[in-house]
This record gives structure tokens, sequence and C-alpha cells, in this order.
């Protein structure tokens, strides 16, 4: 069977994959993909390990029994819970967003001070820590679990004063304390805060190119790698942000697991002689959501930039 055209399966415990497949739609153009949102039983972080494993193989035998090519888990929880599971179910392609993600950390970081932000059973599995330290052994990694982010975006709370606060609170001693020089955003639902989280703390971005996402979702266009320190449009030389400021850190390198997933599955398509050469079209591709299919239809019309005609409801047991 040639493979070149089949769809790729795209999943995530609800919206937040939508990031990713932002990222593969600007990247890899030619390529279809069927996206699948657990809406109805998110969040995925707060569950036990057998539970998520449990959803990820449904989610997976669904995806399979569309044809695609390759799976792509665009989930930090599930990726760090239960890859090993899908990879079990299919011999194609199984990428998920962590270990690319550590791989752009340890590429970015001077000092080898790392922070690691995303759900608790991501923080708590330790997976990317281990996938840093199998690369930089070395590595001091500061891990944190940020509940209320994914709360925050899903009520469209971008740049609003709570979340500008609960960034503060988050991240201040990572900053301060732990002195990190590189801050992974893992949780997929982050990257939509890139921008402010950027202003705030100082940071800009690693060393990929800058999606406009940010632009879609909260209006600020970053013509420049450089983080807007204080809101008033201009940039500070010093990479000052609030907590920055206070130490005379240096610029925080955030990194963008979306990005670099997309990136490892445009490079594992090509490595295999699975891409194709045929540019798709929006009605090429396929969503579903297992809960409440116009929010989803709206939300993800937003993110992706493009217009969603269709969002099949699909319920999973």
């Amino acid at each position: 069977m040639d493979l070149r055209n089949l769809p790729i399966g795209v999943f995530d415990s609800g919206v937040g994959g939508l990031t990713v497949a932002r990222e593969i739609f600007r990247n890899l153009p030619n390529e279809k993909i069927i996206y699948y949102g657990d809406t109805a039983r998110v969040p995925y972080g707060n569950k036990s390990r057998e539970t998520i494993i449990r959803y990820s193989r449904q989610i997976t035998q669904f995806l399979l029994s569309k044809n695609v090519k390759a799976i792509v888990i665009a989930c930090n929880t599930a990726t760090s819970l239960a890859i090993d599971a899908v990879k079990e179910m299919t011999d194609l392609p199984v990428i998920g967003v962590i270990e690319p993600g550590a791989r752009a950390a340890v590429s970015a970081t001077a000092s080898g001070r790392i922070g690691i932000i995303g759900t608790s059973a991501t923080v708590t599995s330790g997976l990317y820590e281990k996938c840093i330290r199998d690369l930089l052994p070395d590595a001091r990694v500061f891990s944190k679990a940020c509940p209320l982010f994914v709360h925050l975006v899903e009520e469209g709370m971008i740049d609003d004063s709570v979340t500008v606060e609960m960034i503060h609170r988050y991240l201040d001693d990572m900053i301060e304390s732990d002195r990190i020089d590189t801050l992974i955003l893992g949780c997929t639902h982050y990257p939509l805060l890139r921008s402010v989280i950027a202003r705030e703390i100082g940071g800009t971005y690693a060393d990929y190119p800058v999606s406009d996402l940010d632009a879609d979702v909260d209006g600020d266009r970053n013509e420049s790698r450089d983080a807007d320190a204080d809101g008033d449009g201009s940039r500070d030389p010093n990479g000052g942000g609030k907590a920055a400021a206070g130490t005379g850190a240096g610029k925080i390198q955030l990194v963008n697991p979306a990005y670099t997933t997309a990136m490892e599955l445009a490079r594992l398509l090509a490595e295999r002689g699975m891409a194709t050469d045929i540019p798709a079209a929006p009605s090429d591709h396929q969503f579903y959501s297992s809960d409440s299919p116009d929010s989803f239809r709206s939300f993800a019309s937003r993110i992706l930039g493009l217009q969603i005609d269709k969002v099949s409801l699909k319920i999973l047991d």
C-alpha cells in the first residue's frame, strides 16, 4: 500500500493539541490530518496512569480505523504515560511531544539549568527530565505543575490580569531561585500563552522560527524574536521581565514542543519515504471530539486560522 497520501492521526485530551496541528499545517502543508480531541474526558493531567493508557488506546484504535499513516500524540500527559502502550498497537510511526521538546531545550540551554512546566501527571512522570539527562547528563532540571494555565487558555483569558498573576506565582521562583535559562512549555495549551509568558519573565524564543500562532490568539505579532518585556510595544534589550529584572538574568529561552514535534514528524516521514507531495486542502482535514463539537469547532477555527465547517461527535467507550 502507498502510504504517502494517507492522513496523519493526531490526538489530545482536548483542544491544546491544536497547537501541534497548527505547526503541522504550517510546516507540512501537504499533509492531511485527522484530529481527535477527547473533550469529554479532559483534563488528563489529574487522572491515573491506567486511565490515561486506556483512553489513549481507545483513541489510537479509532485513528487506526481511519487508515492513518502515523500517530502524533499531541498531549504531554498522554505522551509521558501512554506512548509505549500506543507503540505496541501498531508498526506505524508514533511520535510524542516530549522527546522533541527535550532535544530543543538541550540545544538551547547555555547553563544547563532547564525548567519544565506542565500538568501534574507530566511533571510527576519525570519523562522530560529523563530525556534531558540522556542528552545532557549534567543538566539541572526544575519542574513545576501549572494546572490553572489550561483553564485560563480555554476561557480565553490569554492576557488577563489573572493570567499574569499566575505566571508570576508559578514561575518567579524558577527564574529567581533556580536560575533557569531555558523553559519548556510542557503542555500543548501553554504555547497559546507564549507571548505573555515571554513578556512577563523576560523571555525570548529558542532557536527555531517564530510561529505567528501567538498573533492569531492574542493579537501580539512578534516581528522580533525578543519579547515585549513591559507590554508597551518597546523591546527591552536586557530582557527585563518582572522576574528576570530582579536578578539580572538573561533572557529565558522558551521551547515550544508543538513546533519541535512537527519538525520531528517531517523528518520521520521524509526518512521513511512517507511524505506526500500533493498539497492538502482545508476540506481534507477531519476533526472529531468526544463532547461539544460546536464549541470545539469555534475554538479550533480561531487557533488554526481556518474555517472548520464540521467537527464530528465521536464518543469512545
